[in-house]
């Protein structure tokens, strides 16, 4: 087995959820729970796609699919900060409304290969590295892009006024408000922000991993992304090694499935593994990996200081405060 490739894989497989966990962590710091997320990635890989295609420069696909994951995630932002539907109710129309509307627009789009794709691009010097080198810098510039992001949000959250009045709002928009920070006008920025990000998983779906467009192009990632929040206790760094676990396995599973040659590990002959329980396998990584975080944070004396915002799901209202 190419350890290399399989590094490499990991990167690419996990980019996509990478980029959904970031938004939905975004949304959940404001105080929004939005399990619309698979929705949103569809929408944002419809969108990413039809724009390469209809203007031939991948660029503009790219923002394509993050407008469409920010407009679905406005709908969002609308019924429950606005108006006050329930969070998980809108979240769960989010993701049937999405399907729906990729199946219905991206109808004309099947069989049909995207003009140009996302493309590894080697990295000078960087890229010459052994091993890590080769794995992490001969990607395409939406995974570098990922790289960039990671870091900057966290420099954001922790360590910026603005981030400082994100957290606010999710833990207390009552002392926010009181503060003069506007809550609702926090919140929307935030639930579109992470929409956006959300659709820019999608894109990579669409423009890098998987060049080209089917109804069920993200496969479930949304869900594993809404996992990956909890997993990663609202932490960007956490996001970052919870997406890469599930690439990991993921990647995994594709190089038993191409292994020419037996692979034998405590005389079991993994190149005989069900291929359906290996493409099964990365869910329940994840799964497996969330129930033991949530066990590790109930053991830990700073569970207080790493659990969800407070204000989670709570809708708040000027009138509510005392």
């Amino acid at each position: 087995m190419d350890l290399v490739n399989l590094l490499a894989i990991t990167i690419a497989a996990g980019t996509s959820v990478l980029f959904a966990t970031l938004g939905e962590l975004l949304t959940e710091r404001s105080g929004v729970l939005n399990l619309g997320l698979e929705g949103m990635m569809l929408v944002g890989a419809l969108a990413a796609f039809a724009g390469t295609v209809g203007s031939g420069n991948l660029w503009v696909g790219v923002v394509c699919g993050m407008a469409g994951g920010a407009a679905l995630a406005l709908i969002h932002a609308f019924f429950t900060i606005t108006i006050g539907v329930n969070q998980v109710v809108s979240g769960l129309a989010l993701v049937l409304l999405g399907q729906g509307l990729a199946s219905y627009l991206g109808r004309g789009y099947i069989g049909q290969v995207v003009p140009d794709s996302f493309k590894p691009v080697a990295l000078p010097l960087l890229s010459d590295i052994p091993i890590l080198g080769q794995a992490l810098f001969r990607q395409d510039w939406l995974v570098y892009l990922s790289f960039i992001i990671v870091p900057l949000m966290s420099v954001y959250i922790y360590r910026t006024r603005p981030g400082l009045n994100l957290r606010s709002v999710g833990d207390s928009p009552a002392t926010a408000d009181a503060l003069g920070i506007s809550v609702p006008g926090t919140r929307y920025a935030y639930v579109c922000a992470g929409g956006g990000l959300c659709g820019l998983g999608g894109a990579y779906m669409s423009l890098a991993y998987i060049p080209s467009w089917n109804e069920n192009v993200t496969a479930g990632r949304g869900w594993i992304a809404v996992g990956l929040v909890i997993f990663a206790m609202w932490n960007p760094w956490r996001a970052l090694i919870g997406a890469y676990l599930f690439g990991f396995v993921d990647g995994l599973g594709f190089q038993l499935q191409a292994a020419k040659d037996p692979i034998n590990l405590l005389g079991l002959n993994l190149s005989e593994i069900n291929t359906f329980f290996l493409k099964m396998l990365p869910y329940l990584v994840v799964i497996a990996a969330l129930v033991f975080s949530q066990w590790r944070l109930k053991a830990s004396r700073k569970a207080a200081f790493s659990g969800p915002p407070a204000a989670l799901g709570q809708l708040y209202l000027r009138r509510d405060k005392n």
